[in-house]
C-alpha cells in the first residue's frame, strides 16, 4: 500500500490561493478516481477538486473557511501500490477516530449510565448463545415477560431543564424515549443530568415524583438557543465585496417613476406573436437596451474606477452585469456585448446565465468584468429600494416592482402600470446633474419603447 497526495490544482489565471468551502467525503471513505473530494471558492466561483486515484481517504488538509495556497496538499489517499508520496506512510488516524465524540442515541443499544441495558436491548446475550455469565444470571432470575428491577433510590431534585431550541430534539437513549412516550411525558420538559444534558431513567424518576413545572403555558417554550454560524464561501466574498463597495464609495442614489404602460402592451405583442418561436421576453431586455442606448450619450456611466490609482476606464462594450440570487447567494453574472445583441439574444444569454447561477455551474469568466449592472428583486419588489454599487463600477440600476396606479393625465385620473427605478452612482466621479439626466434618459427610453429599436 502507498500514499498519493492530491495538491489543490491551478483553479484559474492569476489565483494564488482559494477558500476551502466543503469536502464531499471524510477520512476513512472509500473513493474512486474522479470522485470530488472537495470544493474550493475562488471570487464567486466554486470549483470542484476532484481524485485522482481510488482508494481510502487517510488525510484532508483544513476545515471548510480555511484558505489553501494553490500547489499545497490537499489530501491524501491511500491506494494500492506505491503511490506518489515517497516520505512515508500515511498519517495516523487512530487520533482523530479516537477524538471524535461519540453521538448520542445513533446505536439502539446505547443506553445511560447505570441503566439495564439487558432490559432495553432485545438481543441481550442469554444462556442458549453463549452470552456472558451474569447476564445470563440476571435474565434466569427475571420472570419471563417481566422487566428487571431497578434499584431503590432516595428521591432527588429534579434536574434544572435547559430549554431547548425550536426544531431541537432531547438528547435520550432509545429505552427512556420509550417509557416517556407510554407515560405520556413530553421529554422537552424533563431536565437532564446526563453528559450532554442527556435524560436518563433516573431523571424521568424524579420528574414523575416531584412533577412537571408551572414555569411556561403547554405547548410553549421559552426561545433562547443561539446559534454560530461561520461566514464562509460565498457569503464571505459577498461580505467583502459589500464591505469594500460601501466603505470606498459615496453613493448617491436617485429614484423616478417611469410609465411603463406602452412598454408593457408592447412586450404583450412581441411575446404573442414571437414568444413561442423566439421565447418570452421580460422586462430586463428591455431594460438592458435602455441601458445600452443611454451610455452612449454618457460613456462615463459605462465605466470603473480604479481608485487605487486614480484612473477611470471607461468601456465601449457594455457588459451588463445581472444581480441574481441564488441557493449560495447574490450572485452577477455577465451578459457581454449587449450593444450588439438583439433584444430576444439578449434575453435568451440572461436566462442561460442566470441558470447556470443559481446551479453553481456560471464559469469564473461568465462572473466578472461587467461595466454596470442592473438589480432587481422581481415579483417581491418594492416601491423604491437604494442599490449598493457593483465595485469598482460606477453606476447600477435597480428595478422595482410594477403596479398600477391613479395617474393625472390633465382632465382625469387614469390607471396606468407604474414602475419606479432607482439609480445609484459614485459620487466621487459621476456628479448629480450628471446621474439625473441619465435617469431621464432611461425614463424617456421607456416609455417611449418604439425608441429602443431605432438604431442610432
Amino acid at each position: 500500500m502507498g500514499i498519493h497526495t492530491i495538491t489543490l490544482p491551478d483553479v484559474g489565471e492569476g489565483i494564488a490561493e482559494a477558500e476551502l468551502t466543503e469536502w464531499s467525503v471524510a477520512v476513512g471513505d472509500e473513493i474512486s478516481e474522479d470522485d470530488v473530494i472537495g470544493v474550493v471558492m475562488t471570487d464567486k466561483a466554486a470549483i470542484e477538486v476532484p481524485s485522482s486515484v481510488t482508494g481510502k481517504v487517510v488525510w484532508l488538509c483544513g476545515e471548510p473557511g480555511d484558505t489553501i495556497a494553490i500547489g499545497d496538499r490537499f489530501a491524501q489517499i491511500e491506494v494500492e501500490g506505491e503511490g506518489n508520496d515517497k516520505g512515508g506512510s500515511a498519517p495516523s488516524t487512530s487520533a482523530a477516530s479516537a477524538s471524535a465524540p461519540a453521538q448520542a442515541g445513533d446505536r439502539p443499544e446505547d443506553d445511560e449510565p447505570g441503566g439495564d441495558p439487558g432490559a432495553d436491548n432485545e438481543n441481550a446475550a442469554t444462556p442458549s448463545d453463549g452470552g456472558n455469565t451474569r447476564s445470563s444470571a440476571k435474565a434466569a432470575a427475571t420472570p419471563a415477560g417481566a422487566a428487571a428491577p431497578r434499584p431503590q433510590q432516595a428521591p432527588r431534585p429534579t434536574p434544572q431543564r435547559k430549554p431547548l431550541a425550536r426544531g431541537e430534539k432531547p438528547l435520550a437513549a432509545p429505552s427512556v424515549r420509550r417509557r416517556a412516550l407510554e407515560s405520556g411525558i413530553d421529554l422537552r420538559l424533563v431536565g437532564g443530568s446526563g453528559p450532554s444534558g442527556r435524560i436518563l431513567h433516573e431523571d424521568l424518576d424524579a420528574y414523575i415524583e416531584q412533577g412537571p413545572s408551572t414555569g411556561a403555558p403547554a405547548g410553549r417554550m421559552p426561545a433562547t438557543g443561539t446559534r454560530d454560524i461561520k461566514v464562509i464561501g460565498m457569503r464571505r466574498k459577498i461580505a467583502e465585496k459589500m464591505a469594500l463597495s460601501k466603505s470606498r464609495i459615496p453613493h448617491i442614489t436617485i429614484v423616478e417613476e417611469v410609465d411603463m404602460s406602452a412598454l408593457e402592451e408592447l412586450r404583450a405583442k412581441l411575446n404573442s406573436e414571437h414568444g413561442a418561436a423566439r421565447g418570452k421576453l421580460t422586462v430586463l431586455p428591455f431594460v438592458m437596451r435602455a441601458i445600452v442606448s443611454a451610455v452612449r450619450a454618457q460613456p462615463e456611466m459605462n465605466a470603473t474606477f480604479d481608485d487605487d490609482g486614480g484612473v477611470i476606464h471607461q468601456s465601449d462594450a457594455v457588459h451588463i452585469g445581472i444581480a441574481t440570487q441564488t441557493p449560495a447567494g447574490l450572485s452577477v453574472p455577465v451578459v457581454r456585448h449587449t450593444e450588439a445583441r438583439s433584444m430576444w439574444d439578449a434575453a435568451g444569454e440572461l436566462t442561460r446565465l442566470a441558470g447556470a447561477a443559481r446551479d453553481g455551474k456560471a464559469a469564473r469568466e461568465e462572473l466578472s468584468g461587467s461595466t454596470i449592472t442592473i438589480t432587481s428583486l422581481g415579483p417581491l419588489g418594492a416601491i423604491a429600494t437604494t442599490p449598493i454599487i457593483n465595485h469598482p463600477e460606477v453606476a447600477i440600476v435597480g428595478i422595482n416592482k410594477m403596479a398600477v396606479r391613479p395617474m393625472w393625465d390633465g382632465q382625469a385620473f387614469q390607471p396606468r402600470k407604474m414602475m419606479n427605478i432607482s439609480c445609484s452612482f459614485d459620487h466621487r466621479v459621476i456628479d448629480g446633474w450628471d446621474a439625473a439626466v441619465f435617469v431621464q434618459k432611461l425614463k424617456s427610453l421607456l416609455e417611449t419603447p418604439a425608441l429602443l429599436f431605432i438604431e442610432e
